[in-house]
């Protein structure tokens, strides 16, 4: 097949489009820089540009979406015309191109309003709920690309929880730089339940989701390891694997959670582009039970996770090791 992957410069978008050259599809990856997957063929640009969109989708039979606005803070305007606005140019320029499938790559958040999630399923994405722009408007763009299919454009949504892995810098390499600084507490002394998703899980599911519209076209499907463990304990891991102490002090979540909301306010009203050190988002994943019933989705998708967490935690030490990458 034809696949377009956009955001393929990031980590799970470009180990998406690595795995798809090996299963021998013809990729195209669309991206503001170099995606650097070898045996794919690039197309700079933005999904806000409607001609570079358009060029990069001409010739695709089916699209694998990632490129989206990932923080914690920024302006509300910039996630709606990247998160939202960009979706919907994709959406129009695939099926004007006549397209086939298109896998629209979620999160767990778009349906999450803070609570302790414990063995649900995939519950329907709600901009009102989410927290934070960036959930809000990865809802409205998951709501989007469902609705926009058809028996001629298959649609699917894959909600993959926590992706980690070697070269991960938006959860490991935080996690590290923190705890090395003695700057990453416990909340609730680190005993919400939580489930993560390691890098080729993550991908492969995407790529099963492409390959089985039939199942699972008009669904969404959250995809994790299936693996619960304290977030204590995932933090620690982390930390082992990266040489540095793990973090040995608490806080109240309930402190935290409150601090985060008025920090991530002040960083917005002071125009910051940096991730700040705690939001009200980061503290409820912290301090609250997050994990998913995977029956149905690996059921679906005909998959189940070749890396187990604790595989994962050794490649992750063993990526830490190589010369140049060890942390002192």
């Amino acid at each position: 097949m034809r696949v377009l992957v956009t955001g393929a410069s990031g980590l799970l978008g470009g180990e998406v489009a690595r795995l798809l050259v090996r299963q021998g599809h013809a990729v195209t990856t669309f991206q503001r820089r170099p995606s650097g997957v070898e045996g794919a063929a690039d197309v700079a640009g933005s999904v806000t540009d409607d001609v570079a969109v358009r060029r990069a989708v001409a010739s695709a039979e089916g699209v694998i979406h990632l490129a989206a606005k990932v923080s914690f803070t920024g302006r509300a305007a910039e996630f709606d015309e990247v998160n939202v606005a960009g979706t919907r140019l994709l959406l129009q320029a695939a099926r004007d191109a006549g397209v086939r499938d298109l896998v629209f790559v979620s999160s767990p958040s778009v349906a999450n309003s803070g609570a302790a999630i414990a063995g649900l399923g995939a519950d329907p994405a709600d901009p009102a709920k989410a927290h934070g722009d960036y959930s809000r408007t990865k809802a409205q763009a998951e709501l989007l690309a469902l609705a926009a299919g058809s028996p001629e454009f298959r649609v699917a949504a894959v909600r993959p929880h926590i992706v980690w892995g070697p070269g991960d810098t938006q959860l490991v390499e935080r996690v590290l730089e923190r705890a090395g600084r003695r700057r990453l507490p416990l909340l609730d002394a680190g005993a919400a339940l939580i489930d993560t998703t390691y890098i080729d899980n993550a991908a492969a599911a995407i790529a099963a989701a492409l390959h089985r519209m039939d199942h699972v076209r008009g669904r969404a499907l959250v995809v994790s390891n299936g693996e619960p463990r304290p977030v204590g304990e995932l933090l620690a891991g982390i930390c082992a694997a990266g040489g540095v102490p793990a973090p040995a002090w608490s806080v109240p979540g309930r402190l935290a959670r409150a601090a985060g909301s008025l920090v991530e306010k002040a960083w917005t009203r002071a125009g910051k582009t940096d991730e700040p050190p705690m939001t009200r988002f980061l503290a409820e994943q912290l301090s609250t039970a997050h994990w998913f019933d995977q029956r149905e989705a690996r059921r679906l998708l005909d998959w189940t996770p070749a890396v187990t967490l604790d595989e994962g935690l050794a490649r992750l030490a063993a990526y830490y090791q190589r010369p140049l990458r060890g942390r002192g």
